[in-house]
C-alpha cells in the first residue's frame, strides 16, 4: 500500500511542475492586456493534459481509486503551493498567501482537479479491465 501511496505522490509532483511550468510560461508571451487572468486560463487549460497524464503514469502500476488518486493530487499540490510557489513565486511579485489561497481560481482549479483525474483514472482502470 505503501508503494501505491509514493507512485501517487510522485505522479502528483509531476502534475503540479507541469501545472507549474504552463503557469510561469504564459507570462513570457503577451496575449491578453491583463498576464494574471491570462496565467490562470493557461494553467486551467494545462492541467486537463497534466493530470491525464499524471493518471496515466499512476495507472501503469497503481491501484488507488480514482477518487483517492484525485485528493492525493489535490493535497499534494496544495502543500507544494504552500511550500514552493507562494514563496518562490507569488510573493516576490507582490502577492501574499492569503492572496493566493483566497482566489476562487485556486477552488476552480482544484474542483477540476478532482473530475479530472476521476474521470481518466476511471476509464484507464476500465480500459485494463477490457
Amino acid at each position: 500500500m505503501i508503494h501505491n501511496k509514493t507512485r501517487a505522490i510522485l505522479s502528483a509532483i509531476m502534475v503540479w511542475i507541469l501545472g507549474v511550468t504552463a503557469f510561469l510560461l504564459s507570462y513570457s508571451f503577451s496575449v491578453l492586456s491583463n498576464p494574471d487572468v491570462q496565467a490562470n486560463i493557461t494553467l486551467t487549460l494545462g492541467i486537463i493534459p497534466s493530470v491525464c497524464l499524471g493518471t496515466f503514469v499512476y495507472y501503469k502500476k497503481g491501484e488507488i481509486t480514482p477518487s483517492n488518486l484525485a485528493f492525493i493530487f489535490m493535497g499534494t499540490s496544495a502543500i507544494l503551493d504552500i511550500l514552493i510557489t507562494v514563496p518562490m513565486f507569488i510573493i516576490p511579485a507582490g502577492g501574499s498567501y492569503a492572496e493566493f489561497f483566497s482566489d476562487p481560481m485556486f477552488y476552480i482549479i482544484m474542483v477540476e482537479f478532482y473530475f479530472i483525474t476521476t474521470y481518466t483514472g476511471n476509464y484507464f482502470i476500465k480500459k485494463q479491465q477490457a
